[in-house]
């Protein structure tokens, strides 16, 4: 029966990975109904702690950018990749990394990868260069992010130890930072120079592009309500940080004679929510554009994908916990760092960071790993780019008109292959160290 099961589940990730986007909280829920009426399991709870947090966040995000504070901070970056084109396979990554750090999502650096294509074509500098590392620091951006539904998962995972944000983030921003430092160097000299490249001269060629031109930066506009609306969320943003490092701050409560503290995921849900509402009211911003943007559609397809995936995942592991706990805490007690393969692994086929937390890391916790060591492998769910078919790694090959972004005849012998892997790499022995000097 649990050979069965699992390849239910292996189905269900398989459909759901194909499908993409919500497809994968759909292909879960699909799981979940043959697990629970056809095999008998009981139900785990869903992951609402976990939803409610994305939901708030990207009501936030989703608000900024309809205030117009999104198209200030892209004018920002493009400006700087304009003004600096020599040197833009350090500076891509570094825009798409802070541009995901403050925005809890990936997504929100679909609107710079074409800048990055276009600035780089125009430099005459190979585009998969910075196209590939802009991508993995952005994935990577995600666990070092407070507003990111991966590094909310974890604190609801961590939350018994009493592990604060501040401490989750004094590990994963050093050590993803210097990650995608090190995998910039890596693809810094990576290939031909353009005007070598044999696919781009058979594109000239063929007059499927045309030659290098310089382009032109076209600013988009920005009002004073979109300048308001950066201030105020970088305020809350500061605010999240905190309130979530200094646990003293938080309001408490006496309760049964023990004092209770409000905790970290409702104070990060009740400030996001009170910052959308006070952009709303003081930028005059039309809730209806709210929901109607890419932010928050892509947010939401996010809420979908931790509802099923989870949920299922979480059903099949409390289920069948002992067998695991039997199988796997010999080995992974002798060498825990392996653990880190299984986060890889499962955010490789999810395409989801929040999604592999909130499935995987509790598996960790029976198995024995400490909550330290859990920490310092939270990076290690930035494998997105492994398989080659999400949305983000799909967009950069096509915004580079050049050919150079590529995906292999052998599917993984991609662009995306060589940064990623010495990145997480780099990133994960950075973690482990930090956590030494943190903890």
């Amino acid at each position: 029966m649990f050979f069965m099961q699992v390849i239910v589940v292996a189905i269900a990730i398989v459909i759901g990975a194909k499908l993409g986007g919500a497809g994968l909280g759909i292909a879960g829920g699909a799981g979940l109904f043959v697990l629970t009426f056809v095999f008998g399991l009981k139900p785990a709870a869903p992951p609402i702690d976990v939803m409610l947090i994305i939901t708030a966040v990207v009501t936030a995000a989703a608000t900024l950018q309809a205030g117009g504070g999104l198209d200030l901070l892209v004018n920002l970056a493009e400006k700087l990749l304009r003004k600096h084109p020599k040197h833009i396979t350090f500076l891509a990554p570094i825009v798409t990394y802070l541009s995901t750090i403050f925005c809890g999502t990936g997504y929100v650096s679909l609107c710079l990868y074409p800048v990055i294509a276009e600035v780089a074509t125009e430099a005459g500098i190979r585009p998969e260069r910075p196209m590939s590392i802009a991508l993995v620091a952005n994935q990577q951006a995600i666990t070092a992010s407070p507003l990111s539904a991966a590094v909310a998962a974890m604190l609801v995972v961590m939350a018994p130890f009493g592990i604060t944000l501040g401490t989750i983030l004094s590990v994963t921003l050093p050590a993803t930072i210097i990650g995608c430092f090190i995998g910039a160097l890596s693809v810094y000299n990576k290939g031909k120079e353009l005007l070598d490249d044999p696919e781009y001269q058979k594109k000239v060629a063929n007059g499927e592009i045309q030659k290098i031109e310089p382009g032109k930066f076209t600013e988009r506009k920005i009002t004073k309500s979109a300048k308001l609306s950066v201030i105020i969320f970088c305020f809350f943003i500061a605010a999240i940080v905190l309130f979530g490092s200094f646990r003293d701050l938080s309001p408490s409560w006496m309760i049964d004679g023990k004092k209770v503290s409000l905790s970290i995921p409702e104070i990060l849900e009740i400030l996001m929510l009170l910052a959308s509402c006070i952009m709303v009211l003081c930028c005059k911003i039309s809730p209806a554009n709210v929901i109607k943007n890419s932010v928050f559609q892509s947010g939401m397809m996010g809420v979908v994908s931790v509802f099923g995936i989870a949920w299922m995942m979480d059903t099949f592991f409390t289920a069948n916990r002992q067998l695991f706990i039997d199988a796997l805490s010999g080995v992974v007690a002798q060498y825990p760092f392996l653990f880190a393969a299984v986060l890889f692994f499962f955010s490789s086929i999810f395409f989801s960071h929040g999604a592999t937390v909130r499935a995987i890391m509790p598996l960790g916790l029976t198995l024995g790993i400490s909550p330290n060591n859990l920490i310092a492998m939270l990076t290690a769910t930035s494998g997105y780019f492994f398989i080659p078919t999400g949305g983000l790694t799909i967009a950069c090959v096509a915004f580079d008109r050049t050919g150079t972004t590529k995906i292999g005849n052998y599917i993984l012998n991609h662009s995306f292959m060589r940064p990623g892997l010495i990145t997480l790499v780099t990133s994960l022995i950075i973690a482990f160290g930090m956590i030494q000097i943190v903890m």
